[in-house]
């Protein structure tokens, strides 16, 4: 398998990032494509389309599990692998459907994918790229599985005007949205805990106390 491209994104780390792609579809990314793949001719005709798949590794995954423990199910019961989205798979290859909001054909790093709607994490390697078809990729009877009595969580943010204005503006309304999805992993509940999620460039710490999550401090990010 050869990396043809790598996603550029706000998530430097994997923490808060949307656990489906398509959660927060306000999200902006782009494709990068390595050099040896720069080639506008490979693009032709995708325009055409509105949605893309993305086929990717999960780059931070070393191991794999027989059986897992979901996270939007608390972390306490266990499914098996085959039967999640889970990263820890014997072959630790991703599958996430985007929104096509434009190519730019012409840049200094070649041909650009702008994307929204990815829940991937900065630097990731893309394998392939492939058109969604919606006569044949969406299926209206589809069952969901356990995810089909897993409640949409979301959560009330308290964000102190002073700590909003550090972050820039056109990143705002994507942290509240990413912040009101609860980044936290689903077994982690103590109120005292202070968490901090990296975001673009900052570092955003916050404290969740029952259904409201209150950032406390925003620093800049070093990885």
């Amino acid at each position: 398998m050869k990396t043809i491209a790598r996603i550029k994104s706000d998530f430097p780390t994997k923490f808060g990032i949307p656990h489906q792609s398509g959660r927060i579809d306000s999200l902006r990314s782009k494709i990068i494509f390595e050099p040896e793949y720069r080639n506008p001719d490979m693009l032709r005709g995708m325009e055409e389309y509105s949605y893309l798949w993305l086929i990717w590794e999960f780059s931070e995954n070393k191991t794999w599990s027989p059986t897992v423990r979901p996270p939007r199910l608390g972390g306490n019961i266990r499914k098996g692998v085959f039967a999640t989205r889970s990263p820890f798979r014997p072959n630790p290859i991703g599958l996430s459907s985007v929104k096509l909001e434009g190519i730019e054909f012409h840049s200094e790093s070649g041909p650009v994918i702008h994307i929204s709607g990815a829940d991937l994490m900065d630097g990731t390697p893309i394998f392939d790229i492939k058109p969604y078809l919606p006569e044949f990729d969406a299926h209206t009877d589809a069952r969901g599985g356990f995810t089909e009595s897993i409640e949409d969580h979301r959560l009330e943010v308290l964000f102190p005007e002073e700590l909003l204005m550090q972050i820039p503006e056109e990143s705002r309304e994507n942290l509240l949205r990413v912040l009101a999805n609860d980044p936290r992993p689903g077994y982690q509940k103590d109120p005292e805990r202070s968490y901090g999620m990296p975001f673009g460039k900052k570092d955003v710490h916050f404290k969740v106390e029952g259904e409201r999550l209150t950032v406390t401090a925003v620093t800049e990010f070093h990885k």
